[in-house]
C-alpha cells in the first residue's frame, strides 16, 4: 500500500489484484488475510492459489477472475458513483476493521464522512407495526440529533424507518447484494436520499442480486460497523436476532425495545431482554450505554493478528495434511487445539487450513474455530 497524507492507500494495480483475489471462489476474508500474510501481496497470492487449492483436495483448478473482469467491475462501480475501499484506507469504516475477518474490500457510495460519527445499528421486523415504525424513526432521529450515525439494512419496516429518521444527520445502508442491486426495489428512492448525506456499503460484487444466504453476511457487517445494535420488533426466528447474536459475539452492545407479549413480532426482542439485552424505551437508554465508548476516538488501527512465521519451518507434507484432516470433523474446534493435538508447527497448520479453505473443504466459525465440510468439494 502507498501512503498519502500519512494514510495507507492502495495503488491501482493493488486494488485490481485485491478485487481479483477476493472475487476468487472459496477466498473469504480469512483466507484473503492468510494469503496476503503468506505471500506478501495479492499478486503473488494469485499466482500460488491454484496449486494451494489442489493441495487442499480441490477437484479442479480454481478459476481466478481475469484482470479484464476485475477492471470491468471497477468501471461499473465508477459509473454508479461508487468506489472500492480497502481495509486500512481512510474511508474504511473504523469499527468494521476491528471485528474478526472484516471484508478486505468494501464498495462504498456516498459520503465517507458519515463513518466518523459514532455508529449505532437499528434493525427489526419487515412487517413492523405502526408503533414499531414510529419507535424506530424516533430513536434514529434522536440519536442523529446527539451526533450518532445510524446503520441499518434498507429492508422494509424497521430498517426503512431507521434510515428515514436519520436522513438529515447521517445514516448508512448495508446491502446484501451489489450496490447496483438494492433490495427491496421500492427503497431505491430512499437509497438515493441516503447517499446524499450518508453512505451505502456492500461487500458483494456489482450486478449481484441478493439471495437468502447473503442477508446473514449483510447482518454481520451491520453488527461489525456499530458500537451497539438496537432490535425494534423481531419474531422468534428472524434476521434481526441473527444480527443481535453476531453483535454479542463481537462484543458489541445489544439493546431491545420491549413489546406486547400478545404480538409475535415482539417475541424476539422480548426474548433478548430475558437474555440480558439492555432495555430501550427512549434514545437516552442507548446514549447512556454507548457514550463512554463513543467518547474514545473510533479511528482505531485494524485489529492486529500476528501471522505465523511461514519461513520458520518447511512446508507441510502429505502426512501432515492427513494428520490434520483426521483431527477435523463437522464439529468446530479451535486452531490452537489443532496445533496442540497434531504437534505440527503453527505455520504448517495455518497453511493446511488455508489449502482446505481454498479447496472448499473448510468452514470458518466465529471466534476463529474451524470445521471440515464433509463430502466432495
Amino acid at each position: 500500500m502507498n501512503k498519502t497524507a500519512g494514510s495507507p492507500r492502495l495503488n491501482d494495480r493493488q486494488r485490481l489484484n485485491w478485487l481479483r483475489l477476493i472475487r476468487t471462489p472459496n477466498v473469504g476474508p480469512a483466507s484473503f488475510r492468510d494469503l496476503i500474510n503468506r505471500f506478501g501481496s495479492a499478486e503473488a497470492a494469485l499466482e500460488a492459489l491454484p496449486e494451494l487449492a489442489l493441495a487442499g483436495g480441490a477437484g479442479r483448478i480454481t478459476r481466478i477472475p481475469s484482470p479484464d473482469e476485475a477492471e470491468a467491475e471497477l468501471v461499473a462501480a465508477g459509473r454508479a458513483g461508487a468506489r472500492f475501499v480497502g481495509i486500512g484506507e481512510t474511508d474504511y469504516p473504523p469499527l468494521l476493521k476491528r471485528m474478526d475477518n472484516p471484508p478486505p474490500l468494501l464498495a462504498v457510495k456516498g459520503e465517507a464522512a458519515v463513518f466518523s460519527l459514532p455508529p449505532v445499528a437499528i434493525v427489526g421486523a419487515r412487517n413492523a407495526s405502526l408503533a414499531g415504525v414510529k419507535m424506530a424513526r424516533m430513536l434514529a432521529a434522536e440519536l442523529g440529533r446527539h451526533g450518532y450515525g445510524v446503520v441499518s439494512g434498507l429492508a422494509r419496516g424497521i430498517d426503512t424507518a431507521a434510515h428515514e429518521g436519520s436522513l438529515a444527520t447521517g445514516t448508512v445502508a448495508v446491502l446484501a447484494g451489489g450496490l447496483d442491486q438494492p433490495y427491496p426495489p421500492e427503497n431505491i428512492p430512499l437509497l438515493d436520499e441516503i447517499v446524499e448525506r450518508g453512505a451505502a456499503v456492500s461487500e458483494m460484487p456489482f450486478g449481484w442480486e441478493p439471495r437468502a444466504q447473503d442477508f446473514p453476511r449483510r447482518n454481520r457487517i451491520i453488527a461489525g460497523m456499530s458500537f451497539g445494535l438496537v432490535v425494534v420488533e423481531a419474531a422468534k426466528r428472524s434476521g434481526s436476532l441473527i444480527s443481535a447474536r453476531l453483535a454479542g459475539e463481537m462484543g458489541r452492545l445489544v439493546f431491545a425495545v420491549p413489546g406486547s407479549p400478545l404480538d409475535p413480532r415482539a417475541a424476539g426482542a422480548n426474548g433478548l431482554l430475558k437474555e440480558g439485552a439492555t432495555l430501550v424505551t427512549e434514545a437516552a437508554d442507548v446514549i447512556e450505554a454507548i457514550a463512554p465508548l463513543a467518547g474514545e476516538t473510533i479511528h482505531l488501527p485494524p485489529k492486529i493478528e500476528e501471522p505465523p512465521d511461514f519461513g520458520a519451518t518447511p512446508p507441510p507434507l502429505d502426512a501432515d495434511r492427513r494428520r490434520l484432516v483426521e483431527a477435523l470433523g463437522p464439529t468446530p474446534v479451535g486452531v490452537d487445539e489443532l496445533i496442540r493435538h497434531t504437534g505440527l508447527h503453527p505455520a504448517q497448520v495455518f497453511m493446511i487450513l488455508l489449502e482446505l479453505d481454498l479447496a472448499g473443504r473448510l468452514e470458518r466459525h466465529s471466534g476463529g474455530s474451524v470445521s471440515l465440510l464433509l463430502g466432495e468439494p
